[in-house]
This record gives structure tokens, sequence and C-alpha cells, in this order.
């Protein structure tokens, strides 16, 4: 970090960290560095680049990596990776073409034929396809647990699988999507640590796109890996596609070479936009969560609605709150509800809506809103969505930057016509 800027807070450091403006004809923003290749000073320079990147040779003490080939390294996508960093206080970050890019990468450098990864459920329908479906195609089993179990239930969950010498991975979602359901954290870290061995590390990697970067720092609980769909809070404005995986310089050296050969990486612009959006990452997060506790108290008294799902509505004495407590510092802007009537009820309220918006994205500044059943996690079989805890009669929203009353107007008119 910047000498004179050591103690700075995250916020204040966006603007600037990683940027050098002398390096870019005095610029005050970093530019967009719209290029495939970059140009050698010399052979000798071009031969030591190819020898750091191919970890032939290793960098000297503050030595930077030169610049070479886009698919391998891009001022924009460093700069970006450096910034993130700070928020989820990691030693380094890989930026990905998406957030399913992201988790992918992770899973084929992680994981191998023969291996098990332990998977917590409900998670992103994308995800849970990856792990159920994709992956068991390269020999890799899948072991299942719920989100907000026991560590004691897991366990049962691992033991009875017959796979707990094969356990190379923990993945979850938390909070889960779309229930908001909560996992303990350092719990997976414990188990993870009961599981591994001298010859296998068992390594816990958490989706923490619903709270973070802000309102959960997995990697201060044990976590080994950190994922975001970067396209939602991060991005912010529903206009770029990006992941991104954070953890120790060891894992995340690990993750970027597999990234290369995947070629999945980041474009510059997406970069771009997405240090432009870093600027305002706790404006947004800040309002969209202050919007959404209005939203939950409107939804937890209304006729029309059976049961809420939000974290800032959790019971003082349970377990739920208890998790929360220790691992959140915000209840988010995430919130799904059941509605009364069953899904024609809730297609007759979806189809009212006029402010928010019918789509499947979520941490845009606009209000989302949408049909887990049928939409996101419409490839599980009724019974597994019945497991989850994902019926016909929930619905998800994503609270935007919007007027909080213009919301709840907008949601009473809906719930009028539901």
């Amino acid at each position: 970090m910047e000498k004179d800027l050591k103690h700075a807070k995250p916020e204040s450091l966006m603007m600037s960290y990683g940027y050098k403006p002398e390096l870019s004809e005095g610029a005050l923003k970093c530019p967009i560095f719209q290029t495939s290749t970059f140009v050698f000073k010399t052979a000798e320079e071009g031969k030591h680049f190819f020898e750091l990147a191919y970890g032939l040779k290793e960098r000297e003490p503050g030595e930077e990596m030169g610049l070479i080939y886009t698919r391998l390294n891009n001022p924009d996508m460093e700069i970006l990776e450096n910034r993130l960093t700070l928020w989820d206080e990691a030693e380094e970050a890989a930026v990905f073409s998406s957030g399913m890019a992201a988790i992918s990468t992770v899973a084929f450098e992680f994981l191998k034929p023969g291996d098990a990864v332990l998977v917590f459920e409900p998670a992103y329908g994308g995800t849970e396809y990856l792990f159920r479906h994709i992956l068991p195609q390269f020999g890799v089993n899948y072991i299942i647990a719920h989100a907000g179990s026991t560590q004691a239930e897991v366990e049962a969950a691992v033991e009875e699988s017959g796979l707990k010498k094969q356990l190379a991975m923990v993945f979850l979602e938390t909070p889960a999507n779309p229930t908001n359901k909560l996992t303990d954290l350092a719990m997976t870290s414990r188990i993870a640590q009961k599981y591994s061995s001298t010859e296998r590390r068992v390594l816990v990697a958490v989706d923490n796109t619903f709270l973070g970067p802000l309102w959960q720092k997995p990697l201060l609980h044990g976590v080994d890996l950190v994922l975001y769909s970067a396209t939602k809070y991060i991005g912010g404005h529903s206009d770029v596609i990006a992941g991104v995986c954070l953890g120790s310089k060891e894992l995340i050296k690990r993750v970027k070479a597999m990234r290369t050969f995947m070629g999945n990486m980041a474009t510059p612009l997406t970069g771009w936009l997405l240090l432009r959006s870093l600027e305002t990452l706790k404006l947004r997060m800040t309002c969209q969560m202050k919007n959404a506790r209005y939203v939950a108290d409107f939804l937890e008294n209304h006729p029309k609605v059976e049961r809420v799902y939000y974290l800032g509505n959790l019971p003082d004495d349970s377990a739920q709150y208890k998790i929360y407590r220790q691992q959140c510092t915000s209840p988010g802007a995430m919130i799904s509800f059941d509605v009364v009537g069953g899904e024609p009820s809730a297609f007759r309220f979806l189809n009212s809506l006029k402010l928010l918006k019918l789509a499947v994205s979520l941490g845009g500044t606009e209000s989302l809103v949408e049909h887990p059943a049928s939409m996101t996690h419409s490839d599980l079989t009724p019974e597994e969505q019945l497991a989850m805890g994902i019926t016909d009669k929930m619905v998800r929203l994503s609270i935007g930057i919007e007027n909080p009353q213009d919301l709840l107007d907008d949601l009473e008119q809906a719930f009028e016509q539901a």
C-alpha cells in the first residue's frame, strides 16, 4: 500500500490505489488499455518477463510483473485486482470474465478425478448445475450438506457418503441463494481442518456475492478462497459481467495459472468499468441496505405475505441470529418472501410491478424481482427445491437505490392485483 496512505480505509483508496498517473501521461483516471499485446524494450526483457510468468524464476523483492499479453496480464486488470484485495483483506485477487468462470476455474484447479467436494445447498442455479452435472463427468464426486446445518449434521453427511478420505473442497454460499439461510463460516473451516491430512489439504471456498465485500469478510473466519459474481454489487450497474476470486498468494498463483490456460480472464474494458464501480461501492451498498430495511418491514406486516426471508428479521434467540452476529455486519439488500396463494398469485404480483423490474440478476442500482422456482433454480427437481426451502410461492427481491417510498407504493399496487 502507498506509504502515505497505509492507514486509509478502502473506500478512500478506491480512487487511486495501485495506479500511477505518471505512467499514463498524467491521466487522473486509469485509461482503458485496449490492447492484446505489449511491446518489449529488449529481447532480454521479454525473456525475463516470460520466465516470471511461467514460474521459471521468482520475482525479486518489490519487482512488478512485466506486461506481456492481455490474456496473462493487463494494467486495468492488475489495478482492479489490487483494489479488490483491500475490501476482503486478501493477499491476492484474480478477475474473470464471469462469476461462473471464477467458480469453474477454482474447481478445475483444485479438484481432480476421484476427489469429492462438499456442497452446501441451496446455491445459485449455475453453481448447483456445475457440481451436480458437469464435474461428475470428470470424476469429481459431490456430497450434499444443507445451509444452516450444525457441525455434527455436516460431519454426519460426510461420514455417510463414504467419501471422507476423498474430500478436497468445501463450497458454499452464505447467505444462501435464495433463502438467505446462513452457514457458520468458522464451522466450515473446522470441518475442513478435521478432514485434511498431511497429503491432502481440504480447502473452503465461499461465494460471498450476496453480502460482500462490505458486509461479510469470509477470509477473516478461516476461509481459503472468496468468490464473487462481480456482475452484481461490485459492478453494480447491470452493464458488465465479471467474476473475482481472492485468497492467499499461494492459492491465487495457482488460480491465475489455470485462468491463463482456460483463457477466461476479464477484458480491459470490463476492468475499467469495475474500477469505476468500486469508487461508489460503499455508497451504493449502504443505500441499498437502508432501502431493504423499509421493504422488509413493509413485507413483514403485509396480509398477502406468508413469510419473509431477511437477515434483519432473525429472532434474537435463534441459531441463525448467532451466526449473523458472528460473521455479518449488515443484513444486506436481498429479501425473499412467500406470497399467499402460491404461484398464480406470485405471477400476478410479478406481472403487475412497474418500478421494480422482472429480471434475474441482483446487486444493481435498480430493484429487481424474480421467481426462483421457475427461473434461477428451475434446473432443480421439485423435490430438490422443496428440500432447499424453495417453493412456487417464493419471490426474490434485490433492492436498489430508488426512493424507498416509491418502492413500497409499487409493491402495494402489485399486491392489490395479486
